[in-house]
């Protein structure tokens, strides 16, 4: 599909249902997920930063620009950028990184409410919400079609007030997000109450751990779609890490006994290298 079928197809699956978009964080993760028949994709800044030796939100704006580019040219599906807080401060910035992030042919990008500061880890409330309208801007001046979802991080963030992030979340909404999203809710009574105070936008759940949740619970409760960050990452990297110091610290190499086979993997990615996008 072309960035425009790839966007018309993305902005499609968010009008009814519930579909998960999980989160690759190189081309061999986005191609198996693929494969699994996932109908989008979504980075995340974390796996893809950990996988390069960074620390999560220490990669440069052009680094995740390369990066986006890379997943989205390398799949046949959409793919939602994660664009952590749009790598600037003011609203003017976020336009310009903003457009930036849509010529790498992403169907869809997120930009949260952020600071980066410990002491203060969100932006007031009127310049979180004029760099959401200065993200809404920037796409429509592009064309239009990228879906944006505008995240509050407070529950992630050591800020969890429902009330000021569902304050949060209708202002997004009614500023022009495609999708609102806030990190961190677990519970069925948080989430049903971000689904109807944005309602009839959509929102994304993230799914970061076992909240003992199914794919069904989370539809019936009216979540649209669901990410998991981060964790397909994390279950990768705890699985290394545990073999790797089984080796190192007891001599042992039991962590190898059952892992998918290097000629299984083979037959995946031979076969899959005849179903790639062409350059």
């Amino acid at each position: 599909m072309s960035p425009a079928e790839k966007r018309r197809t993305f902005r499609a699956l968010h009008q009814s249902g519930c579909f998960v978009i999980p989160n690759p964080w190189n081309v061999g993760s986005a191609r198996y997920l693929q494969g699994l028949g996932f109908k989008a994709l979504a980075t995340t800044s974390s796996g893809f930063a950990h996988a390069q030796g960074y620390a999560d939100g220490d990669m440069t704006r052009d680094m995740m620009l390369t990066h986006f580019r890379e997943i989205a040219d390398a799949t046949d599906v959409p793919v939602n950028a994660d664009f952590e807080g749009g790598y600037a401060h003011d609203p003017a910035g976020v336009a310009e990184n903003v457009r930036l992030c849509v010529e790498t042919g992403v169907a869809g990008l997120s930009i949260e409410d952020s600071t980066g500061d410990d002491a203060n880890p969100l932006y007031d409330f009127d310049l979180a919400l004029a760099r959401v309208k200065a993200a809404r801007a920037a796409i429509d001046k592009a064309g239009g079609d990228v879906v944006f979802t505008a995240r509050t991080e407070g529950f992630i963030r050591g800020r969890p007030d429902l009330d000021e992030t569902i304050r949060r979340l209708k202002a997004f909404a009614e500023a022009g997000a495609d999708c609102l999203y806030s990190p961190g809710i677990k519970t069925r009574e948080q989430i049903e109450a971000t689904v109807k105070a944005v309602a009839p936008k959509p929102i994304n759940f993230l799914n970061s751990s076992a909240f003992g949740f199914t794919v069904k619970d989370l539809a019936n409760m009216g979540v649209r779609r669901i990410s998991v960050g981060g964790t397909l990452a994390r279950v990768a990297m705890h699985a290394f890490i545990k073999a790797a110091r089984d080796i190192a610290n007891d001599d042992k190499f039991d962590s190898f006994a059952g892992v998918i086979t290097n000629a299984e993997l083979n037959a995946f990615f031979r076969d899959d290298r005849t179903r790639r996008p062409k350059p």
